[in-house]
């Protein structure tokens, strides 16, 4: 499935599921509606359906980006250059 870039509101689908599993843990697949969970996070994959959302937070302020933040895992190097400084 496509994977989604950025976190978002469902504003129209189409028998929309999404895996969920990069970010909770869960196998299962999740329906998402316009009156049931809206909803869309950055690194799940749509498995079936479509849909449009209407894009509310992309790169570090996404929910992916918020984890991959508090884990260390940005991508920064400054603990390297203070490494090799001293």
């Amino acid at each position: 499935g496509d994977l989604l870039p950025a976190d978002g509101v469902l504003i129209q689908g189409n028998d929309l599921k999404i895996d969920e599993s990069a970010l909770t843990g869960e196998s299962d697949h999740v329906r998402k509606s316009l009156d049931k969970d809206p909803l869309l996070l950055s690194g799940t994959h749509v498995m079936e359906g479509s849909g449009r959302m209407v894009v509310t937070a992309v790169g570090v302020n996404s929910q992916s980006g918020i984890i991959f933040t508090l884990l260390g895992a940005t991508g920064d190097d400054e603990d390297d250059s203070r490494d090799r400084k001293g």
